[in-house]
């Protein structure tokens, strides 16, 4: 704990840095939770540039972003606040790492899973507000911390190079999962296709809208804020929508190895659509017809990504059995197939909802 007290007395905190425990469960940044001798609190986190390997281009994103969010709220417990070190930079090089501090927001939670159809809708409205708050922002100003991160044709190039590779002679023993990816490759490229012919709107996306992302108050549960804005980048707003479908209103484990528990829970497609299209009413008619098609797209392309690492020897996603990857595959498989039986329905909820 000394060296992480001493790296804290870098950073212009209120009072002295006397505490520094070890919180949340992200998987990519280490997170502290630090008390000063003052009672202020602070959360440190040490960025994972082996994943993101331009911090200064990661938190030049961060500071743009909650800066314009900042000058649009009432409190500040709905924005996230970057305290900067004594001298005026964002982060601080230490022991091989890049660390960085943010305001502590009091009295609020995240959850890791929706309990609830409200849970889940006020987490769309953290994701909604976000998007609606940054809608003038320039979103091609911003880097990409992981290039071509959603773009599903780049996706499907990897994954034939995986293919015609075959390091560990996987692929023969799942053809139906390559077939079944390959079949449905013209329809999940057509955001990025629209993104590229600039009939959609460029955004600035956040890319992990997983509900333990949205602070909520801890009494009410009302969203607060959206954090772990690593991925912020240039995008579709349509992924973000995508991924929270993808993530939350599934039924079953992500790697359930039975997948008749994995099926699209419309209940909580409706609340997520709801409460985002309530916070974002910006969205032009076609980003909101086409929200069906996002999440069709972010469940395929995170199947694709699951099997790719599979015939390519799990080096990507970390795994923890036999067969980890190709079982996580295919639970996003089945979701899909639930989201095509289920399409209409998605459709008119839309529809019902844009009214």
């Amino acid at each position: 704990m000394n060296d992480l007290i001493q790296i804290l007395s870098v950073f212009a905190l209120s009072g002295n840095a006397v505490r520094c425990e070890k919180t949340g469960e992200g998987h990519i940044n280490c997170t502290y939770l630090v008390q000063t001798d003052n009672g202020t609190k602070y959360i440190l986190q040490r960025i994972n540039t082996a994943v993101f390997k331009d911090p200064v281009g990661l938190m030049n994103n961060i500071a743009a972003v909650t800066a314009h969010i900042a000058n649009k709220v009432a409190s500040p417990r709905e924005a996230l606040h970057i305290i900067k070190t004594k001298d005026g930079q964002l982060f601080y090089t230490a022991m091989g790492s890049a660390w960085r501090v943010f305001d502590y927001v009091y009295d609020s939670i995240c959850l890791q899973s929706p309990d609830t159809a409200a849970d889940f809708y006020e987490s769309a409205v953290g994701f909604g507000t976000f998007s609606q708050q940054l809608l003038d922002f320039p979103a091609d100003s911003l880097s990409e911390t992981i290039p071509n991160f959603h773009n599903t044709p780049d996706r499907y190039r990897i994954f034939r190079e995986v293919l015609a590779r075959d390091p560990l002679g996987r692929a023969a023993g799942v053809q139906a999962e390559i077939e079944f990816m390959l079949a449905r490759e013209e329809q999940a490229s057509r955001i990025t296709r629209l993104l590229e012919n600039k009939q959609l709107p460029l955004r600035v996306t956040h890319n992990d809208t997983k509900l333990s992302n949205v602070m909520l108050d801890a009494s009410t549960h009302k969203a607060l804020c959206v954090i772990d804005l690593d991925t912020v980048m240039p995008g579709s707003a349509l992924f973000d929508y995508g991924d929270a479908i993808r993530s939350s209103a599934a039924s079953g484990r992500e790697d359930d190895r039975d997948t008749s528990r994995v099926n699209l829970r419309l209940d909580m497609f409706r609340a997520f659509t709801e409460g985002y299209l309530r916070a974002c009413p910006g969205l032009t008619e076609l980003e909101k017809e086409l929200m069906p098609l996002g999440a069709f797209t972010m469940t395929l392309e995170c199947g694709l990504r699951f099997l790719t690492d599979y015939i390519d020897g799990d080096h990507y996603f970390a795994v923890h059995r036999e067969g980890h990857n190709l079982d996580r595959c295919r639970t996003q498989m089945k979701l899909v197939t639930d989201m095509e039986d289920n399409w209409q329905q998605m459709c008119d909820i839309v529809k019902e909802l844009c009214k």
